[in-house]
């Protein structure tokens, strides 16, 4: 099971609760980028995709290493581990309560047909 409060879960749902951090590591999952790439497809300044960088790492969801003068990010997906197995917990229940669903829909639909193949169609004369 999960540890559920962790201060490392916090900071991964906290880091994944951006969509500027959630594209940021999926271009990470493409191989390594500066920093300078990873704030190309926005229209911030490299010191805000700086902060952005910083809550991802806080995470552990990258890791970055200095090279000369340059930042270059990496993914490191293993905190995503824990937040997937968290979320699994709802994707089973869900699928669970959709499977009751079903269940109940298609009973209501057997019963339904069940019902009107012995219900009698009326005829014309029966109106009156």
């Amino acid at each position: 099971m999960v540890e559920l409060e962790t201060p490392q879960m916090d900071s991964v749902f906290h880091a994944l609760g951006d969509a500027t951090r959630r594209h940021m590591l999926r271009d990470l999952a493409g191989g390594e980028r500066t920093v300078s790439q990873l704030a190309e497809p926005f229209t911030i300044s490299l010191a805000a995709a700086s902060k952005h960088i910083k809550a991802l790492e806080n995470a552990g969801l990258i890791r970055r290493e200095v090279r000369g003068r340059t930042h270059v990010c990496r993914l490191d997906a293993g905190p995503l581990a824990g937040a997937h197995q968290w979320l699994g917990f709802y994707e089973r229940f869900w699928t669970g309560r959709l499977d009751v669903l079903e269940q109940l829909l298609r009973t209501e639909d057997a019963r339904k047909s069940t019902s009107s193949a012995t219900t009698p169609t009326p005829t014309k004369g029966d109106d009156q």
